[in-house]
């Protein structure tokens, strides 16, 4: 008799555990790579820009040095 409510048990609890997994699992793993995607895009998107606009920056101060001279 013990037998077979442990295995009752056992079976309740890896369907139920697996339910739940499934569940909890997937909705942490799309916050989780969610958070994760937007900071890094939020970094590499303001390192990218900062990259533009001084290289911008610099192009035309050449210009100006190049035009002044």
């Amino acid at each position: 008799m013990n037998n077979v409510r442990y295995q009752v048990r056992d079976q309740v609890w890896n369907q139920v555990g697996d339910q739940v997994w499934d569940q909890v699992g997937d909705q942490v793993w799309n916050q989780v790579w969610n958070q994760v995607w937007n900071q890094v895009t939020s970094q590499v998107r303001g390192q990218v820009w900062n990259q533009v606009r001084d290289q911008v920056v610099d192009q035309v101060m050449d210009q100006v040095r190049e035009q002044t001279k």
